[in-house]
């Protein structure tokens, strides 16, 4: 079975620093972008950053600077570096493979999130 499987959230004080890990594992022939995305409550999910297989990278205008993305392709493990953690950074984090294949088909894969809070 295929999944994605997140690590690393937690509980920190604002200006803190955490770092998310989501590896995917199972038979997988080849994953492009890998990504998070985070929702707070009463909030929709949004994007926080993305990374391709070659080490291009997208972030969002709220963490820029702030948010590192990386990935390990041997391992198949995507990175989330926070720093400067504020309160508006609580929610529940979730891993995205849009791109990645499998069973002779691409899906769109998505790990069971992990929750990040930001005390003031």
């Amino acid at each position: 079975q295929v999944q994605l499987v997140e690590s690393g959230g937690g509980l920190v004080q604002a200006g803190g620093s955490l770092r998310l890990s989501c590896a995917a594992s199972g038979s997988i022939f080849s994953i492009d972008t890998m990504g998070w995305h985070r929702q707070a409550p009463g909030k929709q999910r949004e994007l926080v950053a993305t990374i391709t297989g070659g080490g291009r990278t997208i972030y969002a205008d709220s963490v820029k600077g702030r948010f590192t993305i990386s990935r390990d392709n041997a391992k198949k493990t995507v990175y989330l570096q926070m720093n400067s953690l504020k309160p508006e950074d609580t929610a529940v984090y979730y891993c995205n493979a849009p791109g990645i294949y499998y069973s002779g088909i691409y899906h769109n894969l998505w790990g069971q999130g992990t929750q990040v809070t930001v005390s003031s």
